[in-house]
């Protein structure tokens, strides 16, 4: 295998319990090296290229996603008193947060996935960035309601318990995460959602998020 053309992805292995793979460039020669092995595939391409060489080499569309950056000229605030971000949060409440809040993510719209590993793959990567540091749990008025999980300038994972859901809070909760990033020197702060998620995209836009680029992503199993 070609680490030019294709790596293994050791963290979707473990999530998954099969060989997993992601071509790193969209050419018929990585194409046809993905048809000798077997497991789990990505490849992300720019929306304009022709989807031909994909369909003929088995690989199906999951998803099309988008990069929202924001500079602290751009940024856009909201305040709300009740509010605060906590650093200690036990990881078990954390990853309980996160489990079935995504539902927009590639691996859990793939048909071909059992869910359950696509459940895994999110509490493993949730997992990494608690044990790093990069962290936040969210309350509002002294109770969890969800998490922000960042590192470095790019915010990765985020959720809420269900009944802090659709209260317009999510917009409060991401100035108060994101001023800090930007308080910690950051001049830019950038994220990665699905196309399909019109509520981030809207949120991020509410913020002055700017969309920078978009990819689409497809799948194949090979069994």
């Amino acid at each position: 295998m070609s680490e030019n053309i294709m790596r293994e992805t050791p963290w979707d292995k473990r999530a998954l319990g099969m060989e997993t793979y992601e071509l790193l460039e969209h050419s018929e020669k990585a194409l046809q090296q993905s048809e000798a092995l077997k497991g789990h595939f990505t490849i992300k391409v720019d929306p304009l290229d022709s989807k031909h060489l994909l369909q003929q080499y088995g690989f199906y569309y999951t998803d099309t996603l988008l990069v929202p950056v924001c500079t602290r000229s751009q940024f856009t605030t909201y305040e709300d008193d009740k509010l605060t971000l906590m650093k200690d949060v036990p990881r078990e409440d954390i990853i309980a947060v996160s489990r079935g809040a995504y539902e927009h993510g590639r691996f859990h719209r793939d048909f071909r996935l059992d869910r359950s590993g696509a459940d895994r793959r999110y509490d493993n990567w949730l997992g990494q960035l608690y044990d790093e540091g990069g962290v936040w749990g969210l309350a509002y008025d002294g109770e969890l309601a969800g998490f922000f999980a960042y590192s470095g300038n790019q915010v990765l994972l985020q959720a809420f318990w269900p009944e802090y859901q659709g209260r317009g809070l999510s917009k409060y909760f991401w100035s108060k995460a994101v001023q800090i990033l930007f308080d910690e020197g950051y001049e830019e702060v950038k994220t990665s959602i699905s196309a399909a998620n019109l509520a981030m995209v809207n949120l991020t836009a509410s913020l002055g998020f700017k969309f920078k680029d978009a990819v689409d992503v497809y799948h194949k199993l090979n069994q």
